[in-house]
């Protein structure tokens, strides 16, 4: 079996916020390595049932082989984006609950031939489904302005044009095609100070990345589908790792739980909104300090969870 290595940020409690209903339908839209899908398993009797779904063809390995003796589970290859299209193929129109654990896996980060590290030579990649279009083809292709808005809006790097400009010049006199060029571009073309806090290309690879994967388009289209499917009193349990990821988050999850829009000074309702969802947790969650000890990558972790009320 592949060794995919991860270790699942709050566990419990994004499991705990989904309030498992034993004879439920359960998804899990990030699978990974299988964190989640196993402690939603673990909760699961007979009846119940779980999706699990990732593009990452690695994790569809490794999870389908953990759970392949788990008449409960059904491993989906596939874009959560994509979740209704996948479920409905599948013959199920509603489910109690869904997961998503954000951003990039340690088992993308730690294979280096992923590409999606600045600590090991390899060549520029970043892609999750292994298919389509690389980080080196962005980086080789795309012209200045797109370059800096990528870093700047993907990576809030503030150091984006200087940073766009070497991109460029490099790659007029050879392509940039490994993940050590890049990281060295960047650190030549950044102020000193900056390389003494943390790694200098931390900022351009998480943009490149989430540009690759089109992390962000993913979600808001996957809040959407989920949120679609889930029954009256079925529940959605998010981990965000990133400020733009957790933003978009908060805001879907604000906008279905907005009931009456009329004025203050209306003595009735005139509008008819009744929420569609209320909040688990009005603030998110964080990790602890233990685990904070225990996994660095939880440190900018947040979780949020809704309930559906209406349809």
């Amino acid at each position: 079996m592949m060794n995919f290595n991860h270790i699942s940020v709050m566990l419990c409690e994004t499991v705990d916020m989904l309030d498992v209903k034993p004879d439920g339908v359960y998804v899990d839209g990030t699978a990974g390595g299988g964190g989640h899908s196993a402690e939603i398993l673990r909760r699961l009797s007979d009846k119940g049932r779980l999706y699990s779904i990732d593009r990452d063809p690695d994790a569809i390995k490794t999870v389908t082989e953990r759970f392949k003796s788990d008449k409960r589970s059904r491993v989906l290859h596939g874009e959560f984006a994509n979740m209704k299209e996948l479920l409905l193929k599948e013959g199920v129109t509603k489910v109690d609950g869904v997961v998503l654990d954000l951003g990039v896996s340690s088992h993308q980060l730690d294979t280096a031939e992923r590409g999606f590290s600045f600590h090991e030579d390899a060549p520029l990649d970043m892609r999750m489904s292994q298919q389509g279009t690389t980080a080196a083809d962005l980086v080789n292709t795309l012209d200045f302005k797109e370059l800096c808005r990528i870093l700047s809006a993907y990576g809030e790097e503030k150091y984006a044009p200087s940073i766009a400009k070497a991109i460029i010049r490099e790659r007029q006199i050879k392509p940039i095609e490994t993940t050590l060029e890049l990281a060295e571009i960047v650190k030549a073309n950044v102020p000193q100070k900056v390389r003494r806090d943390g790694h200098p290309a931390r900022k351009t690879f998480q943009a490149i990345r989430i540009a690759v994967n089109d992390e962000f388009g993913q979600l808001e289209r996957g809040l959407a589908s989920a949120f679609e499917m889930l029954n009256v009193g079925g529940r959605l349990s998010i981990i965000t790792f990133h400020s733009i990821e957790d933003r978009i988050v908060k805001q879907a999850m604000a906008s279905w739980c907005v009931g009456c829009t009329c004025p203050k000074d209306f003595p009735v309702c005139v509008c008819g909104n009744k929420p569609k969802a209320k909040l688990i947790n009005k603030k998110p969650l964080e990790a602890t300090s233990e685990e904070l000890e225990d996994n660095k990558r939880s440190r900018s972790a947040k979780l949020r969870a809704c309930e559906k009320l209406i349809d």
